[in-house]
């Protein structure tokens, strides 16, 4: 039934504590209207930057004409996907360590590595030291038909990376990237992936709030 089926969170919270990318706004929550201070309701001020927490990456992100993420189509942001852990990688995923999965007809992939440890601990400051895809990585899970990919890193690309290899390859191929993940609670598997971004108009991506379920056939 489906009021059994075992759902996962794996959105980070939002908070003024959470660290966001080196040079990206900060996230702002203070309270203009506050019971506490003898107003009639309390409202949040809020201001972060759209690559904030768990988000999604559009393509305009790095292309002038490409699609904003209110463009982004639902049917590959919710769908089956799999969780594939990779705990034991140190600096990146590599395309062998892609090539000893066996990914045949998958088409959202969610890469569990030690960048969740740290959402576990609730270590908020920025790690520099997180696992990445590389670019030969993109290449081959873009060729492979992948449509979706995930990773529990705030950037699924190397810390000031030239040119921007990765994003370019997977953007450009209309691959929708989701950064910011904890699956720390989640067991590799398959799993049905709700993924729904804000729907800012025009946007380079949005923060998203990102669900998992039980996948039955």
């Amino acid at each position: 039934m489906m009021g059994d089926m075992k759902m996962y969170d794996v959105s980070l919270i939002l908070s003024e504590a959470l660290s966001v990318w080196p040079g990206d706004p900060t996230i702002h929550m203070p309270l203009v209207f506050s019971l506490e201070k003898g107003d009639e309701v309390n409202v949040t001020d809020l201001r972060l930057g759209t690559h904030s927490g768990t988000h999604v990456d559009a393509p305009f992100h790095f292309f002038a004409e490409g699609a904003g993420v209110d463009e982004l189509p639902l049917d590959v942001l919710i769908g089956p996907c799999r969780v594939v852990e990779l705990l034991s990688l140190s600096t990146s995923i590599a395309l062998a360590d892609l090539e000893k999965l066996n990914l045949e007809g998958v088409r959202r992939i969610l890469f569990k590595t030690k960048n969740s440890e740290r959402w576990e601990k609730e270590d908020q400051a920025f790690n520099p030291e997180y696992v990445y895809l590389t670019t030969e990585g993109a290449v081959y899970l873009k060729d492979l038909g992948v449509q979706l990919i995930g990773i529990d890193g705030l950037s699924i690309e190397k810390l000031n990376h030239p040119g921007h290899p990765t994003h370019h390859i997977l953007l450009q191929n209309h691959v929708i990237i989701l950064e910011g993940l904890n699956l720390s609670q989640v067991p590799a598997g398959d799993y049905e992936l709700i993924a729904l971004p804000l729907k800012l108009k025009g946007a380079d991506g949005a923060p998203a709030r990102v669900i998992l379920r039980e996948y039955h056939v």
